[in-house]
């Protein structure tokens, strides 16, 4: 007489929201702004979410306040003890790999243009170089960018990347790398006069880097307006300040992962 199940309403087929442990390094979005990240920590009850950029921001872990690959979740803060508290981070900002060794280098390099652009280097993407087992080998700056190329031979699994200080349209910079036309090699620079001035001047203590009038040597004249002597002591202390990917600016930053990008594809 009751013509079917009245237990089958629609109560069996309510969708339910999955809770997910909010594990370090999960990717996710807010729902209700759209900001995109990954799980860094917790303060105060809230999910810390750190986005592509470094800008970090906290959500309460409310009942389906995120997105999953596409998909409405809610959060919850792992029962179980997560070890550290975060995965360890090599300068570059990569996901430190453990207990892997320097690779032999491989054919393809990375050029900088002098000692202090390659210690920077070496300061920030060097465990990611080494894994990839790419050298980066200083050059006497880049006066003789084209010939230097062709002595060098690139090809396909022989690669070349050059970073070059101060590219910028209409520099002499410019020029040179204009004359290096091989599908092999990849230039990429930042408009920084040198690589002293792609530190962050924050890092410094310091609000900006001094204007340097046209014509004076460029390194002499920062010591000068800072009231330091020795140029080689300045450096030491500005790569005394350098830790990470976060004290230098973005162009360099996105210089150099181009970089390896294209010798390690």
């Amino acid at each position: 007489m009751y013509g079917e199940d009245v237990l089958a309403g629609n109560w069996r087929r309510r969708k339910t929201i999955p809770e997910v442990d909010a594990e370090l390094d999960l990717v996710v979005e807010d729902a209700g702004s759209g900001f995109c990240g990954a799980v860094v920590g917790f303060e105060y009850g809230a999910v810390v979410l750190e986005d592509r950029h470094g800008k970090r921001r906290n959500f309460p872990l409310a009942l389906a306040a995120f997105l999953l690959d596409g998909q409405p979740v809610t959060l919850r803060k792992p029962v179980r003890p997560t070890g550290t508290a975060a995965r360890r981070r090599t300068a570059s900002g990569s996901i430190a790999v453990d207990g892997v060794r320097a690779q032999v280098a491989k054919a393809s390099r990375i050029w900088v243009e002098g000692i202090h652009d390659a210690a920077m280097v070496e300061r920030i993407w060097g465990d990611d170089l080494r894994i990839e087992g790419v050298v980066v080998e200083p050059l006497d700056g880049i006066d003789a960018l084209a010939e230097a190329v062709r002595d060098f031979g690139p090809g396909p699994g022989r690669r070349l990347g050059v970073l070059v200080d101060h590219l910028v349209a209409g520099s002499k910079e410019s020029r040179i790398v204009a004359a290096v036309t091989s599908p092999h090699v990849l230039v990429t620079g930042h408009p920084y006069v040198d690589i002293w001035q792609a530190v962050k001047p924050e890092r410094l203590g310091i609000r900006a880097w001094p204007v340097v009038p046209p014509g004076q040597p460029w390194k002499e004249g920062v010591c000068a307006s800072l009231g330091v002597a020795d140029p080689a002591a300045m450096w030491r202390h500005i790569l005394s300040k350098v830790d990470s990917y976060k004290d230098v600016e973005t162009p360099l930053i996105n210089a150099m992962e181009r970089l390896i990008d294209f010798t390690t594809e």
